[in-house]
């Protein structure tokens, strides 16, 4: 009898520490899933500009990353060093979802467009992370070479009201 609410409070507890080394909590299913618009070929390309998925336990720093309903990430702008591992601990300390998606802005306001044409739009991918209100949550990314990393809630609307960052890569 005592294992079934200790069951119960361990499923409701596990969804707020939503480590996504790898994906969405809530949010999004795998393009490879069959979604319409999806061309999983350019991924690739995509990781080669703005780096690639990390290796969870070669993290060098741990940047958090608050998201509200003000349409705004802080911080908004993150300096790294190429090469380097970066934890991303991410509130939603809002009352309504958002996510933080890494991309280059073009792929960024493609993934936007696709999203607002298909609402209720599913996919997991190593680069996003959505969360509900009042949720906590994480990625890990590694920036591989100089330049910059643009970052954005695709939420619709949210992007276009200036939920954006970027990542400076030194």
């Amino acid at each position: 009898m005592m294992k079934k609410p200790l069951a119960i409070l361990a499923l409701g507890v596990l969804p707020t520490f939503a480590w996504a080394a790898g994906g969405h909590s809530g949010g999004h299913e795998a393009p490879a899933h069959g979604m319409p618009g999806h061309d999983m070929s350019t991924m690739s390309a995509v990781d080669s500009a703005i780096g690639r998925p990390g290796d969870p336990t070669k993290v060098t720093r741990t940047v958090e990353i608050t998201m509200d309903d003000s349409m705004r990430f802080t911080p908004s702008e993150i300096p790294v060093k190429a090469g380097e591992t970066i934890r991303f601990f991410v509130k939603n300390a809002g009352k309504i979802p958002h996510e933080m998606v890494i991309g280059t802005m073009a792929d960024l306001k493609a993934h936007a467009a696709e999203m607002q044409k298909m609402s209720g739009m599913k996919h997991a991918e190593p680069n996003m992370i959505t969360l509900a209100a009042g949720k906590v949550g994480g990625l890990v990314w590694t920036f591989d070479k100089p330049g910059t990393v643009d970052f954005a809630c695709l939420v619709p609307g949210h992007r276009e009201a200036g939920m954006v960052g970027k990542v400076t890569v030194s």
